[in-house]
């Protein structure tokens, strides 16, 4: 599997992160739907068979299960493997054990920590940003947990694009540790990142991980059973959906290629925002095997512009003013065609 560097830093990773969610049963976040410690195995083994190395999991998973399995997992070769965990986020916690605050920070790391059985994590995610921490208090947390070594680098998950450029402007000129990475919601049916998340990760040089590549397995279906996933069983395609569904559908018809292969074969092929790296979850083997074959996907440009019209998302002011083609010449004179620009 080829590896890539993530966002600016020198951590060598994985095409695909392999999502551990399910891992430990599936209970806390998510209800149901989770893999025993043989299929988790299973579903690691693949992976790493494959040339995966970099997982991702967290603190709320399966209530902690998910590092605990996955550590037993890694412990035969850790430096093998990139693990990325986060903290902030449990469904079922109570209100003094969630949250972004430094004293959640320091606690949740190190209870992560002996649950994944390692001495560092190597990437380490806010979670959900609570929208009451001072982003300051955060990002010096993370500068003391990496100069301590309990974690190596830093990331933000499910954070508004302003908060995120400004905690990497206050670690610049403060000197301090930056974020890497991003963790963000992505596919062909989720596309609104486009407007804010993905062109400032391009700018600021920030690597950007996505979950839910196939939108909750809704992507990976064919029209008549889309709306069967584990999410949202017995629900209709919504008006949105359908369009992108269906287009998938006529590719992979075309190409003989399976409906999540060619889903995230998209992820991997576009790269107007640079390089997008898959979560792939898998609650069944044969789910991370659609996953390692779509590494090898080529869709041509004619297929990719028809996934591409799909899904396309509306853009919010001022995107919308400034990508138009008004926009473009009212700040060019004229003379648009002339210029040559660094992105989309």
């Amino acid at each position: 599997m080829e590896h890539l560097l993530l966002g600016r830093s020198g951590l060598r990773v994985s095409r695909l992160c392999l999502g551990t969610m399910t891992f430990g049963g599936g209970s806390g976040v998510i209800a149901g739907g989770g893999t025993d410690d043989s299929v988790s195995k299973a579903i690691f083994d693949r992976f790493a068979e494959a040339g995966g190395t970099f997982l991702d999991t967290a603190c709320s998973y399966s209530d902690g299960r998910s590092e605990e399995v996955l550590g037993d997992l890694i412990a035969a070769d850790r430096d093998h493997f990139v693990v990325a965990s986060k903290y902030g986020n449990g469904r079922y916690s109570g209100l003094m054990r969630t949250g972004n605050s430094r004293r959640n920070m320091m606690r949740s790391v190190e209870e992560s920590l002996r649950r994944l059985k390692t001495d560092r994590i190597d990437l380490f995610y806010l979670h959900v940003w609570d929208k009451t921490t001072p982003i300051d208090e955060v990002m010096r947390g993370f500068d003391d947990l990496v100069r301590s070594g309990k974690v190596v680098y830093a990331g933000l998950s499910d954070t508004p694009a302003w908060e995120i450029s400004r905690a990497n402007m206050m670690a610049d000129l403060l000197g301090r540790t930056p974020v890497s990475a991003i963790q963000l919601e992505y596919s062909l049916a989720r596309r609104t990142p486009e407007n804010d998340l993905l062109p400032m990760a391009q700018s600021l040089g920030i690597g950007v991980t996505c979950w839910a590549p196939l939108a909750a397995g809704i992507l990976a279906r064919p029209v008549e059973a889309a709306g069967q996933s584990r999410r949202r069983p017995g629900q209709e395609l919504s008006a949105h959906d359908r369009p992108v569904v269906e287009a998938i559908a006529q590719v992979a018809g075309k190409t003989g290629y399976g409906h999540a292969e060619v889903a995230l074969a998209w992820l991997l092929q576009d790269e107007r925002f640079g390089p997008v790296i898959p979560i792939v979850g898998a609650t069944k083997l044969e789910h991370i095997e659609a996953a390692v074959r779509a590494l090898e996907v080529r869709l041509d440009p004619a297929d990719l512009a028809v996934l591409d019209r799909s899904g396309a998302p509306d853009l919010a002011f001022p995107h919308n003013l400034l990508r138009s083609d008004f926009g473009r010449e009212v700040t060019a004179g004229g003379e648009y065609s002339r210029l040559r620009t660094r992105s989309a």
